[in-house]
């Protein structure tokens, strides 16, 4: 029996939507499909944390496209519906609503799901944040509430707690790490991160675990640090990272670990590719396997992919690259920023809150951060570049 025809997308996300019209952009004629757990149509998650959050964004502004630009591409989305099946042979997704759809091709964007802690389940007054739901429960939840805590470091928890501290909250920010984002900065850009919270108003109380939630008549009352001091709160904001979708692949046959496992062209299996965060694909330059969280590689990736369902062949090797907004900061991050890294401002001043530092190990550029320097940091880039490009020859495919 032949194979199929036509390409299914499963993950409505902006990964999803990206590998759509890198396709029709490139002159794919086929039927495309679009599954998507949610009901809603693609929109992007960044706003989620910052302008959705704090009301400055009505929820439709953070819809990726007009409903007339996706008619446009000739898609159908079939939305509300998540996938919980693949026959990998059949080429064939089955859904929680009973369906099955079957392509040629099939493109998996299925992103992540936050992590929880124990307990939070049965306590009101805890969130997560990943889908626009999360975040208009989580807005509305900040309205009527005066103490949150925030449970999580990372990029995520500190953009939640600078968020809701413009909106005048008493917010608390609790973590196992040093300093914000520690692990994505490194220390010394880490402790700048810790002082422009410090100096908006943010506590912090990092440097250890937590323990428990607790509660009073079914509603969060407080966060217990592995430390014995327990956070009041009327609010709290779960955000320990998030695991990628890929329960519903148990059966596949598909390789999962830490994400969809693939190849440096992002391909699982014959036919069936990955973007977004739920791929965990072969960087050539790197040599070595690689997953990222973040709004410029789901686009990226999905042209790289689209690119190579249309019929190329080429390994998908980026700079790796992430931001953030934090009380009116942008830090921008090209490539790694190893923890023994020699660091370098080569541009402008810490001490001014506006510069460009380069990070190298081994004497090759690893990375570069932008504080405050938008056009500087994509200059230095190049740097970064560069260096992938130079130590990715030798594990160029033959």
């Amino acid at each position: 029996m032949s194979a199929p025809a036509g390409v299914l997308v499963v993950g409505a996300s902006a990964a999803g939507l990206a590998t759509v019209e890198a396709l029709r952009r490139g002159g794919y004629p086929g039927a495309v499909t679009v599954l998507g757990a949610e009901p809603h149509l693609p929109y992007d998650r960044p706003p989620l944390s910052k302008q959705v959050l704090s009301g400055a964004w009505d929820p439709d502004r953070a819809l990726l496209r007009p409903r007339d630009v996706l008619e446009a591409l000739d898609a159908e989305f079939v939305l509300g519906d998540p996938a919980v099946g693949m026959d990998t042979p059949a080429r064939a997704v089955h859904t929680a609503s009973g369906r099955t759809l079957r392509a040629g091709t099939i493109v998996i964007a299925t992103g992540t799901s936050p992590r929880t802690l124990p307990g939070q389940a049965g306590l009101a007054g805890v969130h997560v944040l990943r889908t626009l739901d999360d975040a208009l429960a989580l807005r509305a939840g900040l309205l009527r509430s005066a103490r949150l805590v925030v449970v999580g470091d990372g990029v995520l928890g500190a953009e939640v707690a600078a968020t809701a501290r413009t909106m005048g909250l008493d917010v608390t920010l609790a973590g196992p790490q040093q300093a914000p984002m520690a692990s994505q900065l490194g220390q010394p850009a880490a402790g700048l991160l810790a002082r422009l919270h410090t100096e908006h108003g943010v506590r912090l109380r990092l440097g250890t675990g937590v323990r428990e939630l607790t509660g009073a008549r079914g509603a969060v009352t407080g966060v217990g640090l592995d430390t014995g001091e327990v956070l009041p709160a009327d609010l709290v904001v779960i955000a320990i990272g998030g695991d990628p979708v890929t329960g519903w692949l148990r059966d596949s046959g598909l390789a999962v670990d830490n994400g969809l496992v693939c190849d440096s062209r992002c391909r699982a299996a014959d036919g069936i590719y990955a973007v977004g965060d739920v791929a965990r694909w072969h960087h050539d330059r790197l040599d070595a396997l690689l997953r990222l969280e973040n709004r410029t590689n789901a686009t990226e990736q999905a042209v790289a992919v689209a690119a190579n369902i249309l019929g190329g062949d080429g390994p998908y090797t980026p700079v790796p690259y992430f931001w953030t907004d934090q009380f009116g900061t942008r830090i921008q991050v090209y490539g790694v920023l190893p923890a023994d890294a020699e660091v370098t401002v080569v541009d402008g001043d810490p001490e001014a809150g506006r510069f460009v530092a380069r990070y190298r190990r081994d004497g090759k550029v690893t990375g570069v951060i932008g504080w405050n320097m938008p056009k500087q940091a994509r200059i230095r880039r190049q740097e970064v570049a560069d260096a992938l490009a130079a130590s990715g020859s030798a594990h160029a495919p033959r």
